[in-house]
């Protein structure tokens, strides 16, 4: 029923932002954030991994134009979806205004009963999040009385980690607890093997929290000299970890790094940027 509706209601383009969009619809502007699945279909279960492979072709080929999240995911649509470059358009995410240095920690602390200094990596508890490779660390850090904390949960469409025994798994925090829970961390760390883009990365940023991110796919371009790389290893991410929190200086550096680099991103740009498309893609012809 939507493309008819939009049909009559005239519409000259119509945004799907998330991955989805009616095919019937000829003037289609649809967000796709990456292509994971296809790049990567080991991470899935079998069932979406064959839908992903079937749907997301077929709109990049009858959508009038995309948008992606950073230049990473421009190319991995390119290359495994087929879809034009001048079809492509990068608009980064936001970070929204709740998440600053001043955001209450205590909240968060109390509702998940943290009560030593602990690591913090926001992500669900997929194959691609790459969680275990945080655990060398938390083997590390235990003897010092500093947990690794995780926070997200798990969807079954995605393939589930194993072997996590050391990280603390909060489960789905509260979005109202979340910019404490950054806040309150020594620092944020963010082993994943695929990111589009890397929100969780900008918003531990915005928290006046130092960073470490994996040097993999969309995170360095995201981070961009803000936050210290490394190898999405078990021992890279523990010798950047431990480093990082013995190393007063570089937290500070890292630290005012970051907040310049959040301060860059809001909704309101993505929202004026994602507007900019629309109306170039609605007085456009059909391709």
């Amino acid at each position: 029923m939507l493309p008819v509706r939009a049909a009559r209601l005239g519409a000259s383009a119509l945004l799907g932002p998330a991955n989805l969009a009616p095919l019937a619809f000829p003037r289609n502007v649809i967000v796709i954030h990456d292509a994971a699945a296809l790049r990567h279909p080991e991470w899935y279960s079998g069932a979406y991994a064959a839908w992903q492979r079937r749907l997301l072709p077929s709109l990049a080929r009858r959508a009038q134009h995309l948008v992606t999240v950073s230049e990473f995911s421009r190319g991995e649509l390119v290359e495994l979806l087929g879809a034009a470059p001048d079809r492509v358009s990068v608009v980064a995410g936001g970070v929204d205004a709740g998440f600053t240095p001043s955001a209450d920690p205590e909240p968060a602390r109390r509702a998940h009963r943290l009560e030593r200094p602990y690591v913090l990596c926001v992500a669900s508890h997929t194959a691609r999040k790459n969680l275990a490779a945080l655990v060398p660390a938390a083997r590390a850090l235990a003897a010092e009385g500093v947990e690794v904390v995780v926070a997200g949960g798990h969807r079954p469409q995605f393939a589930a980690e194993r072997a996590l025994e050391g990280l603390r798994l909060l489960g789905p925090v509260e979005d109202a607890l979340l910019p404490g829970l950054y806040a309150g961390a020594e620092l944020f760390a963010l082993p994943s093997l695929y990111e589009g883009f890397g929100l969780p990365v900008l918003e531990a940023m915005a928290c006046g929290t130092p960073v470490i991110a994996a040097d993999a796919t969309a995170l360095p371009a995201t981070a961009q000299g803000a936050a210290r790389l490394a190898a999405p290893e078990g021992e890279a991410m523990r010798d950047a970890i431990t480093g990082l929190l013995g190393d007063g200086a570089e937290r500070e550096r890292l630290r005012a790094a970051g907040l310049a680099r959040a301060a860059e991103f809001s909704w309101e740009r993505t929202a004026r940027e994602v507007d900019s498309v629309l109306s170039a893609t609605a007085a456009s012809p059909r391709f």
